[in-house]
């Protein structure tokens, strides 16, 4: 009886380990991350401005 739950609790700990990284990475087709520009206005030594724009995605 013990060596039959011990069986069955590997085997469900190798099936979950596979199925995790598989969910990671998830895209399927014709999907496409959503992506905008954001301007970072900051200053340099001398008092001049400089903005940055950055490309996030999600």
């Amino acid at each position: 009886m013990r060596n039959i739950i011990v069986s069955a609790t590997i085997a469900l700990i190798a099936a979950v380990s596979f199925a995790a990284p598989s969910q990671a990475g998830y895209y399927s087709y014709g999907h496409k991350p959503y992506c905008f520009i954001k301007k970072v206005k900051s200053y340099d030594y001398y008092g001049n401005v400089i903005i940055k724009k950055i490309k996030v995605c999600k």
